[in-house]
């Protein structure tokens, strides 16, 4: 019986402790990714409309000396993770609590930038770049 009644207690003391999954909180605008840009880019083949379905309106539209249009995209994305522990019990077990916690976040930004031309009645991709970084 002590057995049972000890078991119980340490069950329960245990139950306690716990630890949250770490969930990263995002922005889900923000879908721009380097393999993304990759799979999508095809310089004089994809055209002004599929860019636009595929990464939504440009941040900024300009021209650049050539004539050419140029879509700069910017996005920038933070990801948290939190965690928390604690552990607690009766007077008779341990006579105290504990509690501990902790965050982690970081930042991504990604910069593209597209070119386009007019190549048999479209406007095409003609170049792209991006750069992207984390911190």
């Amino acid at each position: 019986m002590r057995k049972l009644l000890f078991v119980a207690f340490l069950g329960a003391a245990l139950g306690g402790c716990v630890l949250p999954p770490a969930v990263p909180v995002t922005d889900s605008k923000n879908t721009l990714t380097t393999g993304q840009v990759q799979l999508t880019l095809q310089k004089d083949v994809t055209t002004q409309d599929q860019v636009l379905e595929t990464f939504g309106s440009p941040n900024l539209v300009t021209l650049n000396s050539e004539g050419e249009e140029v879509w700069t995209y910017q996005r920038n994305a933070t990801v948290s993770n939190s965690t928390s522990s604690s552990v607690y019990g009766t007077v008779i077990l341990f006579g105290g609590s504990t509690r501990t916690s902790g965050l982690e976040q970081s930042s991504r930004t990604m910069t593209l930038i597209i070119k386009f031309k007019m190549i048999n009645g479209l406007k095409r991709v003609s170049g792209f770049s991006s750069r992207s970084s984390s911190f």
